[in-house]
């Protein structure tokens, strides 16, 4: 399958992403100039791999929840999930619909010292070049709405400018096109249905044992609990993105903690 697909609200996002003068950004070659003189990258990968390997999310609302916590104190819950053992943070930049900014990465990165993906409908090179010119030290490329040529072409080129990409899919068709990308490290599976927006983790433990060994698994949506993590990682999942419940608890840094000892405790049984 070559064509980008999906449901119809990712698909006008994506639509909308494609026009140039909606993103609104400086010539390509500024941002190239850009990205090559920002920060230093943290290794994304690595420190899933060496932590509990949760993503901690911010995300301020969500089309499918609505405003989550719209004015939070970025410092403060990046600082929060560095305390409570994440082993990298996911900022949400999208401001329409998820009322994000470059100003949540660039100050939720300032803020704590773990790696920070940034999370978007990114579908452009100039994408890419912005995303590490703001200091992200990772990248999310989401197969729904990219063809197999854009998926190469974006995945190859952040990995040139040393991010990592966390390829995110929701079934099965998805889940092989995503598998023929060269240089897979992190794969991303997502439970929520594309057209309903409903989140059923049944979707990600009938897809995560089909993910090879050598590939990081992403558990993402709908993890609620320390039972969740079990659950997932006895499926196959390696990793976990956690958003709306660290969001909307009060003390974000314990919440994160329990969860966190129970990613640990999974993987040390595995061991």
């Amino acid at each position: 399958m070559n064509d980008a697909s999906g449901g119809s609200f990712l698909g006008a996002i994506f639509a909308a992403r494609r026009i140039p003068e909606n993103r609104k950004q400086p010539p390509i070659r500024e941002l190239r100039e850009r990205a090559r003189t920002a920060a230093p990258v943290r290794d994304f990968t690595a420190a899933l791999r060496d932590g509990s390997g949760i993503i901690a999310e911010i995300k301020r609302a969500s089309p499918s929840r609505g405003d989550i916590a719209a004015d939070i104190d970025v410092a403060a819950q990046a600082a929060d999930y560095a305390a409570g053992g994440a082993s990298a943070i996911s900022v949400l930049t999208e401001p329409e619909h998820f009322r994000g900014s470059p100003e949540d990465l660039i100050l939720a990165r300032a803020s704590c010292p773990l790696p920070v993906l940034r999370k978007d409908f990114l579908c452009c090179e100039a994408d890419i070049y912005e995303s590490r010119s703001w200091g992200a030290d990772a990248v999310l490329l989401i197969v729904a709405g990219l063809d197999d040529a854009e998926l190469a072409a974006l995945h190859g080129l952040a990995l040139e400018l040393g991010m990592s990409v966390l390829v995110e899919i929701h079934d099965q068709a998805e889940l092989e096109r995503a598998l023929d990308i060269d240089g897979l490290a992190l794969l991303g599976v997502n439970s929520r249905n594309l057209h309903t927006l409903e989140v059923s983790l049944d979707t990600a433990c009938e897809l995560l044992p089909q993910v090879p060994g050598s590939v990081l698994a992403i558990a993402e949506s709908g993890i609620a609990g320390a039972g969740d993590i079990t659950r997932l990682h006895e499926a196959g999942a390696g990793g976990y993105l956690i958003g709306e419940t660290l969001m909307r608890t009060a003390d974000p840094a314990a919440a994160l903690g329990a969860l966190a000892g129970a990613a640990r405790t999974t993987r040390s049984e595995r061991a």
